[in-house]
């Protein structure tokens, strides 16, 4: 008879678990009038990309509007970005963005890669 109680407590708590991360519990942004570099899209890439896209490193860097709208229009970017963790390319390689950022990024696309 312990062994059932046991493990019927087990079960309820393993099913009463949830799996979330920080990100999935944040607030998503809402973003009002066209999406800038300087506004919005600045502080996520400064955040997800900078460690390995820094002047001076082997990777070509993303610091300046110049550098990242280069990017934008002259490389695979927006898809590497929007790839499945695991999958070859995918961007960042710590893992995945929040669909959110990545949202972001692709609305900044959209309205012309402005820069304020």
């Amino acid at each position: 008879m312990k062994k059932y109680i046991f493990l019927s407590g087990i079960l309820l708590s393993l099913y009463g678990c949830e799996s979330n991360t920080y990100e999935s519990l944040e607030e998503p942004e809402v973003i009002v009038g066209k999406v800038t570099y300087n506004a919005n899209a600045k502080a996520i890439i400064d955040a997800n990309c900078i460690a390995c896209h820094a002047s001076g490193g082997t990777l070509k860097p993303l610091e300046t509007y110049a550098q990242v709208r280069d990017a934008m229009l002259n490389t695979d970017l927006l898809d590497r970005i929007q790839r499945q963790n695991g999958t070859p390319g995918q961007m960042p390689k710590a893992g995945r963005m929040s669909q959110d950022k990545i949202n972001t990024i692709l609305q900044w696309n959209a309205d012309g890669l402005l820069e304020n």
